[in-house]
């Protein structure tokens, strides 16, 4: 596996723009086998689940090309419902695929999905209302079949604002008979962005961005032309790194309305932010101050996805703060890791009381999930010495080469694989 050496201690500063969302690119290239041709869709990032959801759309027929931040996927070839299992376990959000593949051939067969071990993700919701649409579902060992040989419109009103059930059943009510309207829909920026994928296509959604969203399903799609949004996620990890190293930053080609909470956030730690159209600048002096509060909850309050990142932030800064995780249930896996280079913290339940230390120190440690081991590589980058963040395919996941971005901003980390090792033995 490949590794991160990460020389800490210097504060990061220049200018990078942030690459497209993983969160909006996996349900988009899922939509796109609702409609039948060449979709293209631009500022895709170059990421692990981007590629492993390539691979299934090849599996199931598609012939789908990523060039630059380009990805064209001809979906006229599709002949198969089938989800290979080898490729659902490797990535969760290969449950997007459910309600598209269920809409074009009235069947789809899954299995349970893989993804970042953070805690239980049942797929109940997404089940639910597929069933809700009409669709006919069996269960049994790990494989899920879904058959319907109509799917018609009807009120869904989720339990909980699941993101992944939210645009499930869009996809799946896009082409359905009648109308649905789905309440207690989830209201992140990503569903925006798949709602409006989906009209481009032809679709007749409105809502989204709400906790209603109202979709009249239409007879057929057609292929487009699409951009993805920045990834708010990676931008606030950029964001808190600086932050935490006490350099500055300029951040094009991201969207500041996305990360209000965030932003929020910082100003309250004492650090000073800039916001302007599709720009955001960020200069941090000195220790940042405790935040006497933060909990995590469904967008637009505080998410789950910066809340390692933050703690980190929050572990150097002055006083007690306080990190409340209501989200899921096994996201402090990083904290141990951060015990070991220095942090002060405390787990209670679902909530961490982070007691600000003036320094950590370099380490070696290992990344658990995806978003824990950015936090570790921020910690690397803000420690005093040389710090080693292990299993950096957790990190590949959502961040395009989070080693070079960082190297942008005067980081000094590189990477690390076996099969460079074994050149330099050779």
């Amino acid at each position: 596996m490949d590794k991160l050496v990460i020389e800490g201690g210097k504060p990061l500063s220049g200018t990078i723009r942030i690459h497209g969302a993983k969160n909006a690119a996996l349900p988009i290239l899922a939509a796109s086998l609702l409609a039948e041709g060449k979709v293209q869709l631009r500022n895709v990032p170059r990421l692990l689940d981007i590629d492993v959801m390539l691979g299934i759309l090849g599996r199931l027929g598609c012939r789908a090309v990523h060039l630059g931040d380009t990805v064209t996927v001809d979906t006229s070839g599709a002949d198969s419902s089938h989800v290979p299992e080898d490729l659902m376990k490797q990535m969760r959000s290969s449950i997007f695929l459910m309600g598209p593949l269920l809409a074009r051939f009235g069947e789809v067969r899954i299995y349970q999905p893989g993804g970042c071990a953070i805690g239980e993700r049942k797929i109940d919701l997404h089940l639910k209302g597929l069933e809700a649409l009409g669709a006919k579902i069996e269960e049994y060992d790990q494989q899920i079949w879904c058959r319907a040989g109509k799917l018609v419109g009807t009120d869904i009103h989720l339990d909980f604002p699941s993101v992944g059930a939210t645009e499930n059943i869009m996809m799946a009510a896009a082409l359905a008979e009648g109308t649905t309207i789905i309440t207690n829909a989830a209201r992140e920026p990503e569903i925006q962005d798949l709602q409006n994928f989906l009209n481009a296509m032809g679709a007749s959604i409105i809502g989204a961005g709400t906790d209603t969203i109202t979709v009249r399903g239409v007879e057929r799609l057609f292929p487009c032309d699409y951009e993805i949004i920045p990834d708010r996620i990676v931008a606030g990890t950029a964001l808190i790194a600086v932050a935490a190293t006490r350099g500055s930053v300029t951040l094009t080609h991201s969207n500041p309305s996305h990360l209000v909470s965030l932003l929020h956030v910082l100003k309250r730690a004492g650090v000073q932010i800039g916001v302007t159209d599709d720009i955001i600048t960020l200069s941090s002096a000195g220790r940042p101050k405790a935040v006497e509060r933060i909990v995590t909850s469904p967008y637009p309050s505080f998410p789950t996805d910066l809340q390692s990142q933050v703690m980190v932030l929050l572990s150097l800064a002055e006083g007690l703060s306080v990190m409340k995780e209501t989200v899921f249930e096994g996201r402090f896996k990083h904290v141990d890791e951060l015990v070991r280079m220095g942090a002060d913290i405390t787990v209670d339940l679902n909530s961490a009381f982070i007691r600000g230390v003036p320094r950590l120190y370099g380490a070696t440690v290992e990344a658990t999930d995806l978003r824990a081991g950015a936090a570790l590589v921020i910690a690397g980058l803000a420690a005093q010495g040389q710090t080693v963040v292990e299993q950096v395919h957790h990190i590949d996941r959502g961040y395009d080469r989070i080693e070079t971005m960082f190297q942008r901003l005067g980081g000094v980390v590189r990477r690390e694989s076996p099969a460079m090792r074994q050149l330099d033995l050779a």
